[in-house]
């Protein structure tokens, strides 16, 4: 992922609604790309599913890390 961020920092769409469980190692992963792009002037969302924002609220990123239900919807705001 960095090395997509470092070719083209844009707007980059991560999907992880098939994923069951993330730990604070991938949140921190998940934070330093979201800083990446932020810092390049591009875009990082994260497709996400219940298990993962639930996660992400406990730890209070939900506001930092751009979490979108499906696909469709991060693409679509990509142009906002």
């Amino acid at each position: 992922m960095t090395k997509c961020l470092d070719d083209s920092p844009f707007h980059v769409i991560l999907d992880l609604s098939k994923i069951d469980f993330i730990d604070s190692s991938g949140l921190g992963v998940l934070v330093q790309l979201a800083k990446k792009a932020q810092t390049a002037g591009g875009s990082f969302q994260i497709v996400s599913n219940p298990r993962v924002t639930q996660t992400v609220k406990l730890v209070r990123l939900e506001s930092f890390l751009s979490l979108q239900p499906n696909v469709d919807t991060a693409i679509a705001n990509v142009d906002k």
